[in-house]
């Protein structure tokens, strides 16, 4: 297993869509979550680099991505895995601040 402050290769794959080689960071709180709510730095990117933005409060955006499930969270079967992180733009990457996870 990674160390938590160790960025991945995944956190560093190019935001091809919206922003041509601007890299992602995940932020030591983003990290943290994925660990606690179930997500994967994969998963993360994948929502970023291929869902629509929305602009949120305090100058960030947000995305939201569902993923087949299809699995036991929390002793309850759930088909659906939402993925919705919260990010900065910045000048130079993009730096995911937290990511919410929600099973249905």
């Amino acid at each position: 297993m990674q160390k938590l402050d160790t960025p991945s290769r995944c956190s560093r794959l190019d935001v091809r869509m919206r922003n041509p080689l601007k890299p992602i960071r995940l932020s030591e709180h983003a990290k943290e979550q994925l660990i606690y709510r179930g997500a994967t730095e994969r998963e993360v990117l994948d929502a970023i680099q291929n869902s629509k933005w929305t602009p949120v409060e305090l100058n960030r955006m947000e995305c939201r991505k569902n993923f087949e499930f299809n699995k036991t969270w929390n002793n309850k079967f759930y088909k659906v895995k939402q993925i919705r992180p919260i990010f900065l733009k910045e000048q130079r990457e993009i730096v995911v601040i937290t990511v919410y996870v929600y099973y249905f």
